[in-house]
């Protein structure tokens, strides 16, 4: 019987789950059999090594989680410094089949206090000079994108954080600015005209290489101040924002901690999105070599 290819439904049966930490956020608690790995990947280097291990359940059996701190160790990589590429993929190298990313936002509404989880469902996307797309160089592939979030982890998501007693917003709309300085306060008045909910540097390649990968993606975000929008409020400074970081760090990891014993053992229980599926443009016989081993844990299973 032939081995199948690791990108195809028959490799990924196992539910994997896959951990992009944002500021504040470095581990993950109650890991065993924890190592850190180190990977290549045909997109350049991760942010640094992945912590991988086991997280034992009741009634279940373990599921394995995979982080990587987005900024690397020490919070050295800005915003557009990130590779967002390498770190998804390095994910799905790892088995990952649902990704679940940590990330601290600014408020655009007056009811998002800082403090409080917001599960958004749309995003908007304002960054510039990224790598947005795996594909490229003789493969095209055009994914349907119009809801950005994977629903059925972004409702698990959003009820871990209401069973860890978190104030939550379901859903709402974050604009991804490219940083790394904050908003101009026109800017911030331009995003809430535009129906925003709240504001991050991150999202966004992120998003759409987890779609491209068949990752089912959410976010988790940590408000964790006004912008600058709010007349009388300080401007935005990193000190005020790593204190509620530092108050919502314990948050996050209960919250992850919870959301990974309640996933379900198998991919038909959690599906993920079959993203690729009806989105290749290209002639197969006109894909470059190169471009196929590129390409090949994100797109081998259909060519």
């Amino acid at each position: 019987m032939s081995t199948p290819h690791p990108a195809s439904p028959a490799a990924r049966r196992a539910v994997v789950l896959g951990v992009i930490g944002g500021s504040g956020l470095y581990a993950i608690d109650g890991l065993e059999n924890v190592r850190e790995v180190e990977l290549d990947t045909p997109f350049g280097r991760p942010s640094g090594p992945f912590t991988v291990g086991q997280l034992e359940r009741r009634g279940l059996p373990p599921i394995t989680v995979a982080f990587v701190p987005r900024h690397g160790p020490g919070h050295v990589l800005t915003p557009t410094e990130v590779n967002y590429r390498a770190n998804i993929h390095g994910l799905k190298q790892l088995g990952a089949t649902q990704v679940l990313s940590v990330s601290a936002v600014g408020s655009l509404r007056e009811r998002i206090v800082p403090g409080h989880v917001v599960v958004p469902d749309q995003l908007i996307d304002r960054t510039k000079g990224r790598e947005h797309s795996f594909f490229g160089g003789g493969l095209v592939a055009h994914i349907q994108f119009g809801d950005p979030m994977c629903p059925l982890m972004r409702t698990r998501v959003r009820d871990a954080a209401l069973a860890e007693g978190a104030s939550v917003h379901d859903g709402g709309s974050l604009v991804v600015m490219e940083g790394p300085a904050f908003s101009t306060r026109a800017e911030s008045e331009l995003y809430r005209s535009w129906g925003a909910d709240i504001i991050g540097m991150t999202a966004l390649p992120e998003a759409k290489l987890a779609r491209e990968a068949e990752l089912g993606y959410a976010i988790l975000a940590l408000a964790t101040d006004y912008d600058c929008w709010r007349v009388g409020e300080e401007e935005v400074s990193v000190d005020a924002v790593l204190a509620v970081l530092k108050k919502n760090v314990a948050l996050a990891r209960a919250v992850v901690g919870r959301l990974a014993r309640a996933m379900p053992a198998t991919t038909e229980e959690l599906p993920y999105p079959r993203a690729l599926s009806g989105a290749l443009s290209t002639d197969p016989a006109a894909i470059p070599k190169a471009t196929r081993e590129r390409l090949d844990l994100i797109a081998g299973h259909l060519l």
